[in-house]
């Protein structure tokens, strides 16, 4: 596997700070969110430099995020989230990202209909070189767990369909291991590492509620072990949303999660692969 660093570890640093400071602490790769190439440009600044600033740093961009109001839209404001959605892929592909997270509905509840969508962000994807990826949010109404991701993909049924696991939104909301051993390998796009902090139920919790991994209560060990039995050699990255840690010293931040991480790797067999 490889190691990144979602730049939501570091949130309210500036863009190429982040992207600076990733390369600084030892990161293979930055994942990047689709608002903030958005702020920058609105400030004033270039696609261009973000471009310079990654090749500077010798960072890739493992996953981009997100296309959103996909799954809930119909008529011509899904034509205009689809018109966003292609807009979001091709800027993706201009930073040699190879995936992007496709966020399903906030409020509407059930997974029916988002198959259809989800087959028109795969074939976006084909056009443009960048794979959709159907991401389960734990905390949302719609797409909350592996088993209810698998009955997408399925009805989909596209052989480019695939999800990203997240180690948090397993733990808060009935994801087990045995579903995470059940995924065959190539719907694992991509793997977002975290850990959950203590002291509030599973079904409970939210973003902020992410905590460094180690310092919360899941079993990171059983959960890396399990992915590396299936043969997963893709990108860990380090996703937070963690105010504590914004509060930091962003490179603190950033060097504390990548000794986590690399630490984990060792104890299930794990070792960080170049290039």
């Amino acid at each position: 596997m490889r190691l990144a660093l979602n730049s939501s570890t570091i949130k309210p640093t500036p863009l190429l700070d982040k992207i600076r400071i990733a390369g600084a602490a030892g990161y293979a790769g930055i994942e990047l969110w689709a608002v903030e190439l958005y702020e920058h440009v609105g400030r004033g600044g270039e696609i261009s430099e973000v471009e310079k600033a990654l090749a500077d740093h010798g960072l890739e961009v493992p996953c981009f995020i997100a296309v959103r109001n996909w799954g809930e839209s119909e008529g011509w404001e899904y034509r205009l989230a689809m018109d966003e959605a292609r807009r979001r892929f091709e800027l993706a592909a201009r930073l040699g990202a190879p995936l992007m997270v496709c966020t399903p509905p906030l409020q509407r509840p059930g997974i029916a209909g988002l198959a259809r969508g989800y087959a028109d962000l795969l074939q976006i994807g084909r056009d443009t070189g960048v794979r959709a990826v159907l991401e389960y949010i734990s905390f949302f109404a719609s797409l909350t767990n592996i088993p209810d991701t698998v009955a997408v993909l399925d009805e989909c049924g596209d052989p480019d369909g695939c999800t990203i696991l997240d180690a948090f939104h397993n733990w808060n909301n009935r994801t087990t291991l045995a579903d995470v051993r059940a995924l065959p390998l190539e719907r694992i796009a991509h793997y977002h590492i975290n850990d959950a902090a203590p002291g509030i139920p599973s079904g409970s919790q939210k973003d902020p509620d992410r905590v460094m991994p180690g310092d919360g209560v899941i079993d990171l060990r059983e959960e890396l072990g399990a992915l590396r039995e299936k043969g997963y050699e893709g990108w860990l990255s380090l996703e937070l949303f963690n105010a504590e840690w914004w509060a930091k010293d962003p490179l603190e931040t950033a060097k504390t999660g990548l000794e986590r991480m690399k630490a984990l790797c060792a104890e299930v067999g794990w070792q960080e692969r170049e290039g």
